[in-house]
């Protein structure tokens, strides 16, 4: 697993426009999987095609996995004002071919080290009852579900969950 690890720390990259059409079509193809081509999902979103514009801000980060300089990953931060020092995971999804190699685990534990780097106490994150595996792994990462918060976004989206930092 030590090997692996490595892996994916090496593959990871900043979010740059060159990899926004790519990391849209990743997004796109998990969620139609899971029957989540829906509106009020991020699969609509206006900014899903530039997500790189929506992440240049000092409070924000999105990384990309690749491998082989092909995106098989991605994972990203935002601030989440309803509650205090709070940021929100944002956009985990990875491609069929590398699920079920514990590669979403390490990329939380990344993007929780980058959150409390920018001073974040806690991190939030929204999903949906369709998405069993990524439940399954935020539990398992340590997050416990909460009430739905006022300020959600996405309205299709109907569990939620929280971790201090």
């Amino acid at each position: 697993m030590v090997e692996e690890e490595r892996w994916v720390m090496q593959g990871l990259r900043q979010l740059t426009a060159e990899y926004d059409v790519a990391v849209a079509e990743l997004i796109r193809t998990n969620l139609k999987a899971h029957q989540l081509d829906i509106p009020g999902t991020v699969y609509f979103d206006e900014g899903l095609d530039h997500l790189s514009d929506f992440y240049d801000d000092p409070r924000r980060a999105y990384y990309v996995l690749l491998q082989n300089e092909q995106i098989v990953g991605g994972i990203g931060l935002a601030e989440f004002d309803y509650f205090e020092s709070c940021c929100e995971l944002q956009k985990l999804y990875l491609s069929d071919a590398v699920k079920g190699r514990g590669l979403g685990y390490d990329l939380i534990d990344y993007i929780e080290k980058c959150a409390r780097e920018l001073g974040y106490r806690r991190m939030h994150l929204e999903t949906h009852n369709n998405l069993q595996t990524a439940i399954h792994v935020y539990e398992k990462a340590g997050y416990h579900e909460i009430p739905r918060p006022e300020s959600v976004v996405h309205s299709t989206m109907n569990r939620f969950f929280l971790k201090e930092l």
